[in-house]
């Protein structure tokens, strides 16, 4: 659906609609500066794994607390939304990665070699890099829906890299089948008169590692435009910041959709990842800030798994008025909990927002 909409967009918009774009560009780039004596902005192509990849490095302070992010999709970049997020770099340092499949590292060209195990190698590799350019021991791995599955195998085999693990939009796969999710969408679209596509799930079933690729890109498709909040949260919050980022051109956009088509085999790779069966314990901090109306990964399935956790130092939160995206969609609630419930763990200082 976003595939859809992007490619739209960026191929009939009007001159007026283009310059309206230009105008909120200009102004949000001015919102983006970064000039204080200790801070950072700089982004650029990294060699990782044999191919450039886009990184990004935003800070008010280099002294505080480094936060590696790990977009979801696979293939939906989270860069897009640095101005949404633009007072979490008052508190941290953000890093935001487009893994190979995703943005502007899919806009670069070949992107080689293109698996769960070997984006799971990237990951490593862009957090030594990070760790070396920023000079940290540690850094919090930030990790939200397809990313939190790479963030958990991550977290749990090099806690030393790792100050602590933040998953929101969790995505929990394997144990015990929970079809509730899956259900609520054919559900959703028979009430909603679209009983074809209905029929369309009903006949893949929910065991979702028996999908091939294009089936699991129609049900992520299905449940995105079947649930009305969500909807409002493609509308309101995903198409608005990538069409008014000042850091993509027209071309970024579309590439950021095309390579979220592309990425669809690696999301139905990562559906046999087996979160249980991994393990559940963590030797660092572990966090799950979960959207309390998350569809797609439901809160209840990300309490369960959180509930098996074995951790130093565990905590659960909902994200009051949220679906998927919640990080996104409150921004200033989910700096909160970065505030109140992280920062104090991973420095043993307490900064109010």
């Amino acid at each position: 659906m976003l595939t859809i909409a992007l490619a739209a967009a960026v191929s009939a918009a009007p001159v007026g609609l283009l310059a309206h774009r230009q105008l909120r560009r200009r102004a949000n780039a001015h919102a983006l500066r970064i000039d204080t004596p200790n801070g950072i902005a700089e982004s650029g192509f990294v060699t990782i794994g044999g191919i450039e990849q886009w990184i990004e490095i935003r800070g008010e302070d280099l002294a505080n607390p480094v936060l590696l992010e790990l977009h979801g999709g696979p293939g939906a970049t989270n860069t897009c939304f640095a101005n949404r997020t633009r007072a979490w770099e008052r508190h941290f340092t953000i890093v935001r990665w487009d893994m190979r499949g995703a943005g502007k590292t899919f806009g670069r060209g070949a992107q080689g070699e293109v698996s769960f195990d070997r984006l799971f190698a990237d990951a490593l590799e862009v957090t030594r890099y990070v760790r070396e350019r920023l000079h940290q021991d540690k850094v919090v791995l930030l990790a939200n829906s397809f990313g939190s599955v790479l963030g958990l195998r991550l977290a749990r085999n090099h806690p030393e890299l790792y100050s602590a693990y933040v998953g929101t939009d969790q995505n929990i796969t394997g144990g015990e089948r929970d079809d509730s999710a899956f259900c609520a969408v054919v559900r959703r679209l028979r009430d909603a008169g679209k009983h074809a596509a209905a029929a369309k799930l009903e006949q893949m079933g929910p065991d979702a590692t028996r999908w091939t690729a294009e089936q699991w890109g129609l049900h992520a498709k299905l449940a995105t435009s079947s649930d009305p909040m969500l909807s409002e949260v493609l509308k309101k919050l995903i198409m608005p910041s990538m069409w008014f980022s000042p850091q993509h051109r027209l071309r970024d956009l579309k590439a950021g959709a095309d390579g979220m088509k592309f990425s669809e085999r690696i999301g139905v790779e990562s559906v046999h990842f087996d979160a249980w069966r991994e393990g559940t314990r963590f030797e660092l901090p572990f966090f799950i800030f979960q959207g309390e109306y998350d569809s797609l990964m439901p809160a209840a399935r990300a309490r369960r798994y959180f509930d098996d956790v074995q951790a130093p130092h565990k905590e659960f939160a909902l994200i009051s008025e949220a679906n998927h995206f919640a990080a996104f969609w409150q921004p200033e609630q989910f700096l909160e909990l970065l505030l109140t419930r992280v920062r104090p763990v991973v420095t043993r200082t307490t900064v109010s927002a």
